[in-house]
């Protein structure tokens, strides 16, 4: 593996995190009275604050964390209606016609966006480009004859190529032309200004626990309440009698951003087999690099994921050579039973709470339609979008299939991670690594920092009691069952969990031998 370890930064930093210098805001301390509490500070939550703001609402967002800091700063950033093999398997699972309304409403979005940038002249490296989407096998290449001949049904105007200006052999593509790259957030960072100069509150390290009738209730104590409430937290943190954890899973994808040898053709690329790969160009510091995409797999069901990172890095060494790996990063999304997102009412008997969650990876158009979508519901505004993602659509033959797996697979994990045996000890572990390890009898997380220094948590997810697995590449704890995701000190990073893990103080263990410690 030719200097990947010297080329490869130690840490995993999003470039669009690491570039933008965003606001800061206070945590709510009181109780609030608006029209509408929006709860998640990433695409979805500002562009929906910003639009009922702009229409006259009084709205108040509420961030747990900082704004932009989830799913958002870690994305690919194409305005896209390309969503990969989407258009046929909507079409087969539901009609032609929910197909079609799927791409308006993302088409909308797109177009919604490119105006926005270009009419309030919004600074985010706007680039068009043409997208493609390619196959390198025959099975592939019948996916993508199936693909396009959906394209050629809902009236989207892409074209069948044999070639590509990417240097990789292919059978065939699929090539829209006229799409977008960008910096989302500093494409973000503009609806923020806007939003706060229209009178929207913005308020940051204010977790929301529960909703009753119309109040949001927060972890401190404070309350807002407001005629409508939109849950746009990647996961929703309410669910009411939604049983959104069984509904979807989770799914995580990696990126490197990489100086090349080789000049990038230009384009924006990604494939239909496995493992997935994706690419877009970027400028860093002036100079160009290449985003180099893909190696999804469910979240918590892989423990070396470092090795996710060395595949994308050979991928590229092969194609157009590395020279240095500037960031490295990884993302997570969810993915729904049928593949289309839960926009509108949570439930149907509860139509002033709406959630919007389940975007498949193509969050910067299907966050911003949803985001346009939740302002039509709350301005009383027909939106055809919505019978096509309401979250009480019926399931088809195929959706209930994929609930069966979906919930097997959760069983499985829950059974055979309370069956997992701890094999390493603290004493064996090198330093910068996890491990699950016999504390005194237990099973406990384990991880020791550059510096030597223990950090030990319960392995035992908050949400419903899966034991969570060691994310090495993010170092993170990561549940196989839903996707929640913990730091090495135990705080929640991803839901559906809303608690931490449970701590323990290595200190305690100083007066234990390793016979009576059980390592």
């Amino acid at each position: 593996m030719t200097n990947e370890n010297s080329n490869m930064p130690s840490d995993s930093f999003s470039y669009w995190r690491a570039s933008t210098k965003l606001p800061k805001f206070p945590t709510l301390d009181n109780h609030l009275h608006v029209d509408v509490c929006v709860v998640g500070g990433g695409i979805t939550g500002v562009t929906a604050a910003y639009e009922l703001a702009k229409n006259g609402k009084s709205v108040v967002l509420v961030e747990a964390d900082e704004v932009l800091n989830g799913t958002t700063g870690f994305t690919t950033a194409k305005i896209t209606t390309q969503h990969g093999l989407i258009y046929d398997q909507i079409k087969n699972t539901t009609s032609v016609e929910s197909a079609r309304i799927y791409y308006e409403a993302n088409h909308k979005a797109a177009r919604w966006m490119q105006q926005k940038i270009k009419r309030e002249n919004i600074a985010c490296d706007y680039e068009i480009e043409s997208a493609y989407l390619y196959a390198t096998t025959d099975e592939g290449e019948k996916k993508l004859e199936a693909e396009f001949a959906a394209y050629d049904q809902i009236g989207i105007p892409g074209e069948f190529v044999r070639e590509m200006p990417f240097n990789i052999p292919i059978k065939a593509a699929v090539h829209l032309p006229n799409q977008v790259q960008f910096h989302p957030l500093h494409y973000m960072q503009h609806f923020i200004e806007t939003y706060t100069q229209l009178g929207g509150q913005i308020y940051e390290q204010t977790t929301a626990l529960n909703i009753s009738e119309h109040k949001v209730y927060m972890e401190n104590g404070s309350s807002v309440k407001a005629d409508h409430i939109l849950v746009c937290t990647h996961f929703p943190f309410y669910e009411g009698r939604g049983l959104y954890f069984a509904r979807m899973y989770a799914s995580r994808s990696y990126v490197l951003a990489a100086k090349t040898k080789q000049t990038f053709p230009g384009g924006m690329y990604i494939n239909v087999e496995k493992p997935g790969r994706s690419l877009r160009s970027v400028t860093i510091d002036e100079k160009p690099h290449v985003l180099i995409i893909g190696e999804g797999h469910r979240t918590g069901d892989k423990t070396n994921t470092m090795q996710h990172y060395s595949a994308l890095y050979q991928f590229g060494v092969e194609h157009f050579g590395i020279e240095q790996v500037a960031y490295r990063w990884s993302g997570q999304d969810l993915i729904t039973l049928d593949q289309l997102p839960y926009v509108g009412p949570i439930t149907k008997d509860k139509p002033h709470i709406l959630i919007a969650t389940g975007y498949r990876k193509w969050g910067m158009t299907n966050g911003t339609a949803a985001a346009l979508l939740l302002a039509d519901i709350v301005l009383e505004k027909g939106n055809p979008y919505l019978e096509v993602v309401s979250p009480s659509r019926e399931l088809s033959l195929v959706s209930a299939k994929n609930a069966l797996e979906q919930n097997w697979i959760v069983a499985k994990n829950l059974i055979s991670g309370k069956l997992q045996q701890a094999i390493q000890t603290i004493d064996n572990m090198e330093n910068d690594s996890g491990a699950i390890v016999q504390i005194d009898g237990e099973k406990k997380g384990v991880y020791k920092n550059a510096e030597g220094n223990i950090y030990i948590v319960d392995t035992t997810c908050t949400h419903i009691g899966c034991e969570v697995n060691w994310n090495n590449g993010e170092k993170s704890w990561d549940c196989p069952c839903h996707g929640s995701s913990f730091s090495y000190t135990g705080e929640v990073l991803e839901g559906p969990a809303e608690k931490p893990l449970q701590t323990y103080d290595y200190k305690m263990l100083d007066n234990l031998t390793s016979d009576e410690s059980g390592y």
